[in-house]
Protein backbone atom coordinates (compact mmCIF):
# COMPACT_ATOMS: atom_id res chain seq x y z
CA UNK A 1 0.00 0.00 0.00
CA UNK A 2 2.81 2.31 0.92
CA UNK A 3 4.35 1.49 -3.18
CA UNK A 4 0.92 3.41 -4.39
CA UNK A 5 1.34 7.20 -4.85
CA UNK A 6 -1.90 9.55 -5.00
CA UNK A 7 -3.25 12.02 -7.37
CA UNK A 8 -2.07 14.60 -4.51
CA UNK A 9 1.39 13.16 -4.74
CA UNK A 10 1.95 13.46 -8.29
CA UNK A 11 0.18 17.37 -8.81
CA UNK A 12 2.35 17.83 -5.66
CA UNK A 13 5.52 16.45 -7.47
CA UNK A 14 5.01 17.79 -11.13
CA UNK A 15 3.30 21.37 -9.85
CA UNK A 16 0.00 20.48 -11.97
CA UNK A 17 -3.38 20.82 -11.29
CA UNK A 18 -5.18 17.74 -10.17
CA UNK A 19 -7.25 18.14 -12.95
CA UNK A 20 -4.94 17.59 -15.49
CA UNK A 21 -3.99 14.27 -13.83
CA UNK A 22 -7.43 13.24 -14.34
CA UNK A 23 -7.15 14.51 -17.85
CA UNK A 24 -3.83 12.06 -18.09
CA UNK A 25 -5.79 9.43 -16.55
CA UNK A 26 -8.66 9.57 -18.82
CA UNK A 27 -6.63 9.67 -22.14
CA UNK A 28 -4.79 6.72 -21.20
CA UNK A 29 -1.58 8.54 -21.01
CA UNK A 30 -0.61 7.52 -17.50
CA UNK A 31 -0.45 3.87 -16.08
CA UNK A 32 -2.99 3.60 -13.07
CA UNK A 33 -4.89 1.69 -11.06
CA UNK A 34 -8.78 1.90 -9.70
CA UNK A 35 -9.31 0.35 -5.67
CA UNK A 36 -12.68 0.42 -4.34
CA UNK A 37 -12.69 2.51 -2.16
CA UNK A 38 -9.47 4.57 -2.76
CA UNK A 39 -10.36 5.75 -6.11
CA UNK A 40 -6.93 6.21 -8.54
CA UNK A 41 -4.18 5.07 -7.34
CA UNK A 42 -0.48 5.03 -9.00
CA UNK A 43 1.99 2.07 -8.35
CA UNK A 44 5.78 3.39 -8.36
CA UNK A 45 7.39 0.91 -10.17
CA UNK A 46 4.74 0.95 -13.01
CA UNK A 47 5.29 4.94 -13.20
CA UNK A 48 9.73 4.09 -13.22
CA UNK A 49 8.90 1.71 -16.08
CA UNK A 50 6.73 4.39 -17.74
CA UNK A 51 8.93 6.64 -17.55
CA UNK A 52 11.85 4.36 -18.25
CA UNK A 53 10.42 3.96 -21.71
CA UNK A 54 10.81 7.52 -22.84
CA UNK A 55 7.94 7.76 -25.40
CA UNK A 56 5.95 10.64 -25.53
CA UNK A 57 3.65 10.20 -22.71
CA UNK A 58 6.74 11.15 -20.72
CA UNK A 59 6.66 14.83 -22.42
CA UNK A 60 3.42 16.49 -20.28
CA UNK A 61 5.20 16.00 -17.08
CA UNK A 62 8.69 16.40 -17.79
CA UNK A 63 7.29 19.90 -19.18
CA UNK A 64 6.17 21.27 -16.23
CA UNK A 65 9.05 19.52 -13.43
CA UNK A 66 11.54 21.78 -15.61
CA UNK A 67 9.35 25.35 -15.37
CA UNK A 68 8.61 25.05 -11.39
CA UNK A 69 10.39 24.22 -8.12
CA UNK A 70 10.48 21.15 -7.15
CA UNK A 71 9.78 19.46 -3.46
CA UNK A 72 12.52 17.56 -3.16
CA UNK A 73 11.44 15.23 -0.60
CA UNK A 74 8.69 14.68 -3.08
CA UNK A 75 10.83 14.05 -5.72
CA UNK A 76 12.93 11.27 -3.91
CA UNK A 77 9.64 9.53 -2.90
CA UNK A 78 8.50 9.99 -5.84
CA UNK A 79 11.24 8.72 -8.19
CA UNK A 80 15.32 8.05 -6.67
CA UNK A 81 16.11 4.54 -6.88
CA UNK A 82 17.88 2.65 -4.68
CA UNK A 83 18.86 5.65 -1.99
CA UNK A 84 22.08 7.75 -2.04
CA UNK A 85 25.24 5.58 -3.45
CA UNK A 86 28.56 6.65 -1.84
CA UNK A 87 31.99 6.81 -2.80
CA UNK A 88 35.23 7.75 -2.07
CA UNK A 89 35.19 10.90 -4.32
CA UNK A 90 31.41 11.73 -3.88
CA UNK A 91 27.99 10.57 -3.98
CA UNK A 92 25.33 10.02 -6.39
CA UNK A 93 21.82 10.17 -6.73
CA UNK A 94 19.83 7.70 -9.76
CA UNK A 95 16.71 8.94 -11.19
CA UNK A 96 15.10 7.06 -13.95
CA UNK A 97 15.99 9.04 -16.19
CA UNK A 98 19.38 10.53 -15.12
CA UNK A 99 21.37 11.28 -12.71
CA UNK A 100 22.76 13.57 -10.03
CA UNK A 101 26.64 13.58 -8.69
CA UNK A 102 28.24 15.73 -6.05
CA UNK A 103 31.68 15.38 -6.22
CA UNK A 104 34.30 16.36 -3.57
CA UNK A 105 37.75 18.28 -3.65
CA UNK A 106 40.44 18.40 -1.58
CA UNK A 107 39.38 21.63 -0.48
CA UNK A 108 35.98 19.81 1.24
CA UNK A 109 33.76 21.98 -2.13
CA UNK A 110 31.19 20.20 -3.53
CA UNK A 111 30.11 20.33 -7.43
CA UNK A 112 27.53 19.52 -9.09
CA UNK A 113 27.36 17.23 -12.41
CA UNK A 114 24.48 15.59 -14.41
CA UNK A 115 24.13 12.29 -16.09
CA UNK A 116 21.56 11.73 -18.69
CA UNK A 117 21.55 9.55 -22.42
CA UNK A 118 20.77 11.00 -25.28
CA UNK A 119 20.14 7.92 -28.44
CA UNK A 120 21.80 5.57 -26.19
CA UNK A 121 24.99 8.41 -25.55
CA UNK A 122 25.84 9.40 -22.01
CA UNK A 123 26.29 12.62 -21.68
CA UNK A 124 28.03 14.33 -18.73
CA UNK A 125 27.38 17.66 -17.68
CA UNK A 126 28.70 20.25 -14.94
CA UNK A 127 26.15 22.74 -12.64
CA UNK A 128 28.69 25.07 -12.41
CA UNK A 129 25.75 27.66 -10.31
CA UNK A 130 24.67 24.37 -8.40
CA UNK A 131 24.40 25.30 -4.77
CA UNK A 132 22.37 22.66 -3.84
CA UNK A 133 20.75 18.76 -4.79
CA UNK A 134 17.70 20.43 -5.64
CA UNK A 135 19.27 23.44 -8.56
CA UNK A 136 21.05 20.25 -10.28
CA UNK A 137 18.02 18.09 -9.83
CA UNK A 138 15.98 21.27 -11.96
CA UNK A 139 18.56 21.03 -15.01
CA UNK A 140 18.71 17.52 -15.05
CA UNK A 141 14.84 17.42 -15.83
CA UNK A 142 15.45 20.50 -18.11
CA UNK A 143 17.95 18.55 -19.94
CA UNK A 144 16.37 15.40 -20.28
CA UNK A 145 13.20 17.50 -21.75
CA UNK A 146 15.13 18.97 -24.43
CA UNK A 147 16.71 15.41 -25.30
CA UNK A 148 13.44 14.26 -25.27
CA UNK A 149 11.95 16.86 -27.69
CA UNK A 150 15.05 16.62 -30.28
CA UNK A 151 14.79 12.57 -30.25
CA UNK A 152 10.90 12.84 -30.73
CA UNK A 153 10.86 15.78 -33.65
CA UNK A 154 9.48 18.01 -31.05
CA UNK A 155 10.50 21.29 -31.61
CA UNK A 156 11.52 23.41 -28.42
CA UNK A 157 9.75 26.40 -27.79
CA UNK A 158 11.03 29.68 -29.69
CA UNK A 159 12.12 32.62 -27.32
CA UNK A 160 10.30 35.14 -28.92
CA UNK A 161 9.97 37.56 -26.35
CA UNK A 162 14.15 37.39 -26.27
CA UNK A 163 13.99 38.88 -30.05
CA UNK A 164 13.96 42.88 -29.82
CA UNK A 165 12.26 44.71 -32.50
CA UNK A 166 14.63 46.99 -33.59
CA UNK A 167 17.20 44.32 -34.42
CA UNK A 168 15.20 41.87 -36.06
CA UNK A 169 14.00 44.95 -38.07
CA UNK A 170 17.81 45.32 -39.25
CA UNK A 171 17.67 41.83 -40.31
CA UNK A 172 14.69 42.09 -42.02
CA UNK A 173 16.12 45.17 -44.29
CA UNK A 174 19.70 43.01 -44.56
CA UNK A 175 18.55 39.34 -45.75
CA UNK A 176 15.10 40.16 -47.73
CA UNK A 177 14.14 43.75 -48.45
CA UNK A 178 17.46 44.72 -49.93
CA UNK A 179 17.69 41.26 -51.39
CA UNK A 180 14.69 41.00 -52.82
CA UNK A 181 12.96 44.65 -53.72
CA UNK A 182 13.46 46.87 -56.07
CA UNK A 183 14.88 50.12 -54.77
CA UNK A 184 11.97 52.14 -53.94
CA UNK A 185 10.20 49.51 -51.88
CA UNK A 186 13.29 49.17 -49.85
CA UNK A 187 12.99 52.76 -49.70
CA UNK A 188 9.52 52.59 -48.05
CA UNK A 189 10.34 49.74 -45.93
CA UNK A 190 13.57 51.96 -44.20
CA UNK A 191 11.27 54.81 -43.62
CA UNK A 192 8.49 52.74 -42.49
CA UNK A 193 10.82 51.07 -40.13
CA UNK A 194 12.02 54.21 -38.80
CA UNK A 195 9.04 55.50 -37.48
CA UNK A 196 8.16 51.90 -36.22
CA UNK A 197 11.24 51.53 -34.69
CA UNK A 198 10.71 55.12 -32.84
CA UNK A 199 7.20 53.44 -31.35
CA UNK A 200 8.43 49.81 -30.48
CA UNK A 201 12.27 50.52 -28.79
CA UNK A 202 13.18 48.40 -26.43
CA UNK A 203 10.17 46.20 -27.33
CA UNK A 204 10.59 42.43 -28.61
CA UNK A 205 8.50 40.87 -31.00
CA UNK A 206 6.28 39.13 -28.47
CA UNK A 207 5.28 42.76 -27.59
CA UNK A 208 3.50 43.54 -31.10
CA UNK A 209 0.25 42.79 -30.00
CA UNK A 210 -2.97 43.95 -31.95
CA UNK A 211 -3.82 46.40 -29.07
CA UNK A 212 -0.27 48.22 -29.12
CA UNK A 213 -0.47 48.23 -32.91
CA UNK A 214 -3.99 49.55 -32.37
CA UNK A 215 -1.99 52.24 -30.31
CA UNK A 216 0.70 52.75 -33.23
CA UNK A 217 -2.00 53.61 -35.80
CA UNK A 218 -4.14 55.90 -33.17
CA UNK A 219 -0.59 58.15 -32.73
CA UNK A 220 -0.26 57.75 -36.48
CA UNK A 221 -3.21 59.05 -37.60
CA UNK A 222 -3.05 62.32 -35.88
CA UNK A 223 0.52 63.44 -37.76
CA UNK A 224 0.21 61.40 -41.56
CA UNK A 225 -2.86 60.31 -43.55
CA UNK A 226 -4.52 57.35 -44.06
CA UNK A 227 -2.46 55.92 -46.83
CA UNK A 228 0.99 56.51 -45.12
CA UNK A 229 -0.87 54.73 -42.02
CA UNK A 230 -1.21 51.63 -44.45
CA UNK A 231 1.86 51.62 -45.80
CA UNK A 232 3.54 51.67 -42.15
CA UNK A 233 1.00 48.84 -41.45
CA UNK A 234 1.92 46.90 -44.66
CA UNK A 235 5.72 47.22 -43.80
CA UNK A 236 4.94 46.08 -39.75
CA UNK A 237 3.16 42.63 -41.15
CA UNK A 238 5.85 41.80 -43.35
CA UNK A 239 8.39 41.98 -40.91
CA UNK A 240 5.88 39.93 -38.61
CA UNK A 241 5.32 37.45 -41.62
CA UNK A 242 9.09 36.71 -42.25
CA UNK A 243 9.75 36.63 -38.04
CA UNK A 244 7.09 33.90 -38.58
CA UNK A 245 8.99 32.26 -41.44
CA UNK A 246 12.57 32.31 -39.83
CA UNK A 247 10.87 30.89 -36.63
CA UNK A 248 10.99 34.26 -34.37
CA UNK A 249 7.54 33.64 -33.61
CA UNK A 250 4.54 31.27 -33.75
CA UNK A 251 2.28 33.38 -35.75
CA UNK A 252 1.50 36.73 -36.82
CA UNK A 253 -0.52 38.43 -33.86
CA UNK A 254 -1.69 40.76 -35.91
CA UNK A 255 -2.61 39.25 -39.39
CA UNK A 256 -6.21 40.67 -38.56
CA UNK A 257 -5.66 43.99 -38.40
CA UNK A 258 -7.37 46.22 -40.97
CA UNK A 259 -6.28 48.86 -43.31
CA UNK A 260 -7.91 52.31 -43.56
CA UNK A 261 -10.25 52.57 -46.80
CA UNK A 262 -8.40 55.13 -49.34
CA UNK A 263 -10.27 57.00 -51.65
CA UNK A 264 -9.71 56.04 -55.24
CA UNK A 265 -6.87 58.16 -56.85
CA UNK A 266 -7.95 60.51 -59.28
CA UNK A 267 -6.24 61.24 -62.64
CA UNK A 268 -5.93 64.31 -63.90
CA UNK A 269 -7.03 63.93 -67.34
CA UNK A 270 -5.44 66.59 -70.03
CA UNK A 271 -7.28 67.97 -72.46
CA UNK A 272 -5.50 68.43 -76.17
CA UNK A 273 -5.17 72.11 -76.32
CA UNK A 274 -3.56 71.49 -72.17
CA UNK A 275 -1.30 68.67 -73.92
CA UNK A 276 -0.14 70.99 -76.73
CA UNK A 277 0.72 73.90 -74.28
CA UNK A 278 2.99 71.67 -71.92
CA UNK A 279 4.77 70.02 -74.54
CA UNK A 280 5.24 73.34 -75.82
CA UNK A 281 6.40 75.20 -72.20
CA UNK A 282 8.78 71.73 -71.60
CA UNK A 283 12.62 72.72 -71.63
CA UNK A 284 14.43 70.84 -74.44
CA UNK A 285 15.93 68.25 -72.48
CA UNK A 286 12.20 67.64 -71.28
CA UNK A 287 10.28 67.72 -74.28
CA UNK A 288 11.62 64.43 -75.64
CA UNK A 289 10.86 62.67 -71.87
CA UNK A 290 7.02 63.74 -71.83
CA UNK A 291 6.74 62.90 -75.21
CA UNK A 292 8.07 59.54 -74.61
CA UNK A 293 5.58 59.35 -71.36
CA UNK A 294 2.42 59.90 -73.41
CA UNK A 295 3.57 58.00 -76.70
CA UNK A 296 4.39 55.21 -74.84
CA UNK A 297 2.56 55.00 -71.60
CA UNK A 298 5.90 54.10 -69.89
CA UNK A 299 6.51 54.72 -66.01
CA UNK A 300 9.03 57.79 -65.46
CA UNK A 301 11.72 55.19 -64.03
CA UNK A 302 11.44 53.43 -67.02
CA UNK A 303 11.84 56.02 -68.84
CA UNK A 304 15.05 57.35 -67.31
CA UNK A 305 16.71 54.47 -67.25
CA UNK A 306 15.84 53.69 -70.58
CA UNK A 307 19.19 52.81 -73.06
CA UNK A 308 19.63 52.82 -76.69
CA UNK A 309 20.14 48.43 -76.89
CA UNK A 310 16.83 48.73 -75.85
CA UNK A 311 15.10 51.40 -79.08
CA UNK A 312 14.59 49.55 -82.04
CA UNK A 313 14.16 52.15 -84.99
CA UNK A 314 14.58 50.05 -87.58
CA UNK A 315 11.82 47.85 -86.04
CA UNK A 316 9.71 50.86 -84.31
CA UNK A 317 9.84 49.26 -80.94
CA UNK A 318 10.83 49.82 -77.53
CA UNK A 319 12.20 46.65 -75.17
CA UNK A 320 11.17 48.01 -71.35
CA UNK A 321 13.29 45.72 -69.26
CA UNK A 322 13.72 47.51 -65.80
CA UNK A 323 9.58 46.86 -65.20
CA UNK A 324 7.91 47.39 -61.87
CA UNK A 325 6.07 43.64 -62.58
CA UNK A 326 9.45 42.34 -63.40
CA UNK A 327 8.72 41.14 -66.63
CA UNK A 328 9.64 43.03 -69.36
CA UNK A 329 7.05 44.08 -72.79
CA UNK A 330 7.28 45.43 -75.89
CA UNK A 331 5.63 48.58 -77.09
CA UNK A 332 5.95 50.00 -80.85
CA UNK A 333 6.83 53.53 -81.38
CA UNK A 334 4.53 55.93 -83.51
CA UNK A 335 5.56 57.74 -85.83
CA UNK A 336 6.01 61.47 -83.78
CA UNK A 337 8.12 59.36 -81.37
CA UNK A 338 9.95 58.27 -84.33
CA UNK A 339 10.96 61.26 -85.16
CA UNK A 340 12.20 62.18 -82.26
CA UNK A 341 14.54 59.33 -81.26
CA UNK A 342 15.74 59.66 -84.51
CA UNK A 343 17.11 63.06 -83.47
CA UNK A 344 18.29 62.53 -80.27
CA UNK A 345 20.24 59.47 -81.66
CA UNK A 346 22.66 61.96 -83.59
CA UNK A 347 22.43 63.96 -80.63
CA UNK A 348 23.48 61.51 -77.62
CA UNK A 349 24.02 58.50 -80.37
CA UNK A 350 27.66 58.16 -78.49
CA UNK A 351 25.76 58.13 -74.63
CA UNK A 352 24.76 54.32 -73.40
CA UNK A 353 21.47 56.07 -72.37
CA UNK A 354 18.91 57.93 -74.16
CA UNK A 355 18.17 60.94 -71.82
CA UNK A 356 20.90 62.89 -70.61
CA UNK A 357 21.09 65.63 -67.69
CA UNK A 358 22.09 68.85 -70.64
CA UNK A 359 24.34 70.22 -67.78
CA UNK A 360 26.42 67.24 -66.27
CA UNK A 361 26.22 64.93 -69.60
CA UNK A 362 25.32 61.70 -67.54
CA UNK A 363 21.75 59.89 -67.24
CA UNK A 364 19.16 61.77 -66.10
CA UNK A 365 18.17 61.29 -62.26
CA UNK A 366 14.92 63.37 -61.63
CA UNK A 367 13.01 65.88 -63.59
CA UNK A 368 10.27 67.07 -60.76
CA UNK A 369 12.07 70.76 -60.95
CA UNK A 370 11.82 71.03 -64.79
CA UNK A 371 8.52 69.59 -65.39
CA UNK A 372 7.03 71.84 -62.46
CA UNK A 373 8.44 74.44 -64.11
CA UNK A 374 6.60 73.00 -67.44
CA UNK A 375 3.41 73.37 -65.90
CA UNK A 376 3.48 76.70 -64.60
CA UNK A 377 4.33 78.21 -67.95
CA UNK A 378 1.80 76.30 -70.53
CA UNK A 379 -1.01 78.85 -69.44
CA UNK A 380 -3.49 79.43 -71.86
CA UNK A 381 -2.92 83.23 -71.89
CA UNK A 382 0.27 83.86 -71.54
CA UNK A 383 0.28 87.53 -70.75
CA UNK A 384 -2.09 86.88 -67.71
CA UNK A 385 0.20 86.99 -65.05
CA UNK A 386 -2.62 85.52 -62.50
CA UNK A 387 -3.21 82.14 -65.05
CA UNK A 388 -1.41 79.43 -62.90
CA UNK A 389 -0.62 77.30 -66.09
CA UNK A 390 -1.80 73.65 -65.50
CA UNK A 391 -2.72 72.90 -62.09
CA UNK A 392 -2.62 69.73 -60.09
CA UNK A 393 -0.60 67.76 -62.68
CA UNK A 394 2.10 64.84 -62.05
CA UNK A 395 4.38 63.28 -64.08
CA UNK A 396 2.50 59.82 -63.56
CA UNK A 397 -0.44 61.13 -64.92
CA UNK A 398 0.53 61.41 -68.44
CA UNK A 399 0.33 57.37 -68.41
CA UNK A 400 -2.53 57.58 -67.53
CA UNK A 401 -3.93 60.08 -69.89
CA UNK A 402 -2.38 57.79 -72.84
CA UNK A 403 -4.67 54.46 -71.71
CA UNK A 404 -7.76 56.96 -70.96
CA UNK A 405 -6.82 58.14 -74.39
CA UNK A 406 -6.29 54.49 -76.19
CA UNK A 407 -9.42 53.19 -74.42
CA UNK A 408 -11.48 56.21 -75.74
CA UNK A 409 -10.11 55.79 -79.29
CA UNK A 410 -11.67 52.34 -78.75
CA UNK A 411 -8.68 50.32 -79.00
CA UNK A 412 -9.38 47.11 -76.68
CA UNK A 413 -8.88 46.60 -72.71
CA UNK A 414 -6.55 43.49 -73.86
CA UNK A 415 -3.74 45.85 -76.17
CA UNK A 416 -4.23 48.78 -73.86
CA UNK A 417 -3.37 46.12 -70.80
CA UNK A 418 -0.33 44.41 -72.81
CA UNK A 419 1.07 48.15 -73.12
CA UNK A 420 0.98 49.55 -69.81
CA UNK A 421 2.31 46.13 -68.74
CA UNK A 422 -0.63 45.24 -66.04
CA UNK A 423 -0.65 42.20 -64.42
CA UNK A 424 -4.07 41.85 -64.52
CA UNK A 425 -6.94 43.72 -66.96
CA UNK A 426 -8.68 44.55 -63.97
CA UNK A 427 -6.54 46.78 -63.06
CA UNK A 428 -6.69 48.42 -66.70
CA UNK A 429 -10.68 49.05 -66.67
CA UNK A 430 -9.82 51.85 -64.37
CA UNK A 431 -9.38 53.96 -67.44
CA UNK A 432 -12.88 52.78 -69.35
CA UNK A 433 -14.19 55.68 -68.36
CA UNK A 434 -17.90 56.08 -69.22
CA UNK A 435 -18.67 59.16 -70.88
CA UNK A 436 -22.07 60.46 -71.72
CA UNK A 437 -20.16 60.55 -76.01
CA UNK A 438 -19.05 57.01 -75.74
CA UNK A 439 -22.27 56.06 -74.16
CA UNK A 440 -24.73 57.35 -76.58
CA UNK A 441 -22.17 56.21 -79.58
CA UNK A 442 -22.65 52.68 -77.98
CA UNK A 443 -26.65 52.89 -78.07
CA UNK A 444 -26.25 53.72 -81.61
CA UNK A 445 -24.79 51.22 -82.97
CA UNK A 446 -27.12 49.34 -82.01
CA UNK A 447 -29.57 51.40 -83.77
CA UNK A 448 -27.82 50.74 -87.00
CA UNK A 449 -28.02 46.99 -86.39
CA UNK A 450 -31.98 47.36 -86.16
CA UNK A 451 -32.89 49.50 -89.29
CA UNK A 452 -30.20 47.66 -91.60
CA UNK A 453 -31.82 43.86 -90.35
CA UNK A 454 -33.74 42.47 -93.08
CA UNK A 455 -36.26 40.66 -91.38
CA UNK A 456 -37.85 44.10 -90.00
CA UNK A 457 -38.69 47.78 -91.57
CA UNK A 458 -40.09 50.62 -90.04
CA UNK A 459 -43.27 51.47 -89.58
CA UNK A 460 -43.88 55.86 -90.01
CA UNK A 461 -47.25 56.02 -89.92
CA UNK A 462 -48.90 56.60 -86.72
CA UNK A 463 -52.54 56.10 -88.10
CA UNK A 464 -53.10 52.30 -87.78
CA UNK A 465 -54.81 51.63 -84.72
CA UNK A 466 -52.60 49.67 -81.79
CA UNK A 467 -49.48 50.56 -83.04
CA UNK A 468 -46.84 52.47 -81.59
CA UNK A 469 -45.40 55.49 -83.74
CA UNK A 470 -41.47 54.48 -84.93
CA UNK A 471 -42.39 50.40 -83.88
CA UNK A 472 -41.24 47.49 -86.34
CA UNK A 473 -42.98 44.83 -87.30
CA UNK A 474 -41.85 41.50 -89.35
CA UNK A 475 -41.84 41.55 -92.96
CA UNK A 476 -43.11 37.92 -92.94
Amino acid sequence: MNDLLTVRDLSSFAKLHKISIYRLVENGEIPFIKRKGLGIRFKKDEIENWLDQGSSKISPLLEHVSQFDLSLEGYDRLFLKGGVKVNPKGKTWNYPFGSVYLRQSKSGKGRWYVYFRVEGKRVREAVKLAQTRADAVKVLTSKVADAFRGKHGFKKPEKSEEVFFEGFGKEFLELYSRVHWRAKTIQGHENSLQHLNRFFKGKRLSDVTPESTARYIAERKTKVSAATVNRELSCLKCVLNKAVEWGRLKANPIIRVKKFKEPEPKDRILAGEELRRLIEASAPHLKPIVLTAFCTAMRRSEILSLKWDQVDLGKKMVRVEKTKSGKPRVIPINSVLLDEFSRLKQANGKSEYVFLDPAKRRPMKDIKTAFRSACARAKKNPDDEKDPGIVGLRFHDLRHNAASKMVEAGIDLVTVSKILGHSSIQTTMRYAHPTPENMRRAVETLAQNVTTAQDFVPILSTKKEGVPPNAFVSVN
